[in-house]
Parts: C-alpha cells; structure tokens; sequence
C-alpha cells in the first residue's frame, strides 16, 4: 500500500476537528464569560439588597440607647458594621476583608460589598460590609458538557466526510497497488533469467567481461526492484525481528555487489573490530545496507576504495560507510523521497527516504560527513537495545 488512507483519514480528521472545534468553541467562551459576568452582577445586587434590608433595620430601630438591637441573619451571607479604621463594632465575618474602600470585591469564591454608611448615624460605625459565596460550577459543567458534545459531533462527522471522501482514491490507490505489484513481478521474471542464463554462460565458456556488466546491471535493478517491493509492503507487511549475525551479513551482501565495484576498479573492504549479533528485520537491514553501499559505490571515483567497519563505542556499535567519491551537496537532502544530486546517475531517489523510514522506527542513528570532491561517510549506531552479544576481534572480514 503506497498510500496509507486511514492514517490520512485520521491525520486529517484531528486536523479539521481542531480548527472547527476552535471556531465554534469561541462563541462558548463568550457565552459563559457572559453567563459569569451577569452572575456578578446578580450576586452584587443580592449583596445590595440584603444591606438595604439591614439598613432599614437599624432606621426602624432608630435611636434607643436601652434596647438591643438584633442584627438581622441571612442564611447565605454575613454581614458586619465596622469602624472607620475597619475594626469591628459587630461581624459574622470571619475572613480577612479584601479592601478598605466602598465598593464590590472579589477575592476567590467570596464576595464583599463595602458600603459607607453616614458618620455616626448607626451606632457609630462607618461601614457595613456583607460577605457571600459565589459557584461556577453548575455553568462550568454545562460548558464543558456542551463543548464535549461539540467536539464529538464534529469529530464523528469530520470522520464521516473524510472517509466518504477518500474512499474513491482508496480504490483508485488499491487498482495502483495491484498494477505496480503484477508489474514488479513481470520485472522480477526476466531478471531471475537473466541472471541464470549468464551463470550458465560464465560455468560454460569462462568469465566475460560484458556478461560481467550484464550481471551488475540487473544486480542494480534488484536493489530498486527490492525497493519499490518494500514501498508497496510496508504498511500491510509485518516484518519481524530476528537474530542476525551482522558481521556475516555485511559480508554476504558485499559479495553480492563484488562485481559492481569491479565494472570501476574499485575495492571494498570490511574491517571489524567487534562480532555482533543484533535483533532486527532482515528485510529491513538489507535496505539499509544495500542502498548505502551501492550508493557509495555509484558515487566513488574510479580506482578507489569504499571502506566499511564495524566497530564498538561505548554501549552502542557503529557501522561505518566511507567512500572517497564526488561527496554530498546537501547532506540532509539526500534522505528526502525522489531527491537525486546527480540526475544522469541512475535511480530514482527514494533509497535512502526508505532508509530514513526504517532507521526512524529503530533504535538507530544516522550521521552523515561529506566534502565534495573527497567523499562521504555515513555512520549508523545501534544502541544496546537492539544488540544481543557484542565480541572484541582483531581480524580483517573481507577481502
């Protein structure tokens, strides 16, 4: 599957539910902003309302000097006269009062209305003060209940449309996938021949320099038939790991490339000072290793080396790819899908995008080092999590 559709579905539904949700969720935070406000002011004239019933009180009581006055006592606030330097005369208010000026103040859950009252008219007190409690729960929970609902409802139906909507290219995709993978296998048929009529040729008549050519020729075609094999695979195909050799791997797909290097006189060696075996897809190792060496191949000079090693650094190992060729422009670029620094070298670019695919989902590190005109080196780190047994040796591999 070249295309994954679901992930574009699902990619895209987030995408389009989150801008969405934004637009109408913003209306919300008015209306609750709104909601809380006109709380406010309902809760300021309850305030005000209860201090009038409290003023009225003590005018009603008026002046006697031998009578107690009750103050009068609501359930859901408290109230309390006061000096004018904010002592208590009488409170039920047992918080600290937030300001020292008439006025309503918010502080928390808690409200206070500071009212002043005329210079020693109720028994000698300057300010009557009333406290409350105030909740945004219930509107809090409302919001959110309806912001739920909103965000749920695009969601589904965000899902809906976009799964409606690529549904012809999933099946335009499908017939692509179908195609390229019957034409993958036509290609593969004439290769296997090939190959085997020119083993036949070399046992019969000897080596031949253009049967040679011939054979890393479709050498070459295989790696970017094993390529496009993996492009078609990788989102259906589960590949597995395994235990893997890697120092006798390295070494089996070096000679399988034995005679592209020779078409330029060019050596490869593999020099390692580690024996390491590491749990990982075969599939997958082989992309990484045949793509990275048959492009230090391709970009080397004639009469050079591409060196390979394999050494230990510290928990980690580090497999080495160093050629002394052309070199890289940019680096970076060259792990990007279809991009290719030399359009008359052969490929199609997408053999280190593969490559940055696989070592992206591995515990995996890829450094590149280039100057143009001297070469490239491409180091890989495998940290301890893929490695099973890692043994120090002295000898050369290969050749």
């Amino acid at each position: 599957m070249i295309v994954d559709e679901q992930g574009f579905v699902r990619r895209y539904t987030l995408i389009y539910t989150f801008i969405i949700s934004f637009i109408l969720l913003a209306p919300l935070y008015l209306y609750v902003d709104y909601r809380m406000n006109l709380q406010e002011i309902k809760k300021e004239m309850e305030l005000k309302s209860i201090q009038s019933h409290i003023i009225n009180a003590m005018d009603n009581f008026g002046n006697h000097p031998n009578d107690t006055f009750s103050f009068p006592n609501f359930t859901s606030t408290k109230s309390g006269l006061y000096k004018r330097n904010f002592s208590p005369v009488y409170t039920q208010i047992s918080s600290q009062v937030p300001s020292f000026t008439a006025g309503y103040f918010k502080n928390d859950s808690k409200r206070y209305l500071i009212t002043t009252l005329p210079l020693n008219k109720y028994f000698f007190t300057s300010y009557l003060i009333t406290e409350a409690d105030i909740s945004f729960t219930t509107l809090f929970l409302e919001a959110s209940f309806l912001g739920f609902g909103i965000i749920l409802l695009i969601l589904l139906l965000s899902f809906y449309v976009l799964n409606s909507f690529s549904r012809p290219f999933k099946r335009v995709n499908e017939k692509l996938d179908d195609f390229i993978q019957e034409s993958m296998h036509e290609i593969n048929t004439p290769l296997s021949i090939i190959n085997v009529n020119v083993d036949l040729f070399d046992e019969i008549y000897g080596k031949n320099k253009y049967f040679n050519r011939i054979k890393s020729a479709t050498k070459l075609l295989a790696t970017i038939y094993n390529d496009m094999d993996y492009l078609i695979k990788q989102n259906r195909v589960i590949y597995k790991d395994e235990t893997i050799d890697l120092n006798t791997y390295l070494q089996e797909r070096i000679v399988y490339f034995e005679l592209i290097p020779q078409l330029k006189n060019i050596s490869v060696s593999l020099d390692s000072s580690v024996n390491v075996t590491i749990n990982f897809n075969t599939t997958k190792l082989q992309r990484i290793i045949d793509n990275t060496l048959s492009n230090a191949i391709k970009h080397s000079h004639k009469n050079s080396l591409v060196e390979i090693s394999l050494q230990e650094v510290d928990d980690a190992i580090e497999l080495i790819f160093k050629d002394y060729g052309q070199g890289i422009k940019n680096p970076q670029k060259i792990l990007e899908r279809y991009y290719r620094e030399d359009s008359y070298k052969s490929g199609f670019g997408i053999g280190m995008c593969i490559v940055k695919s696989i070592i992206d989902k591995a515990d995996i590190e890829l450094r590149i080092d280039s100057i143009l005109g001297k070469g490239s080196q491409f180091s890989y780190t495998f940290y301890k999590s893929m490695i099973i047994s890692k043994t120090s040796q002295v000898d050369e591999l290969y050749p």
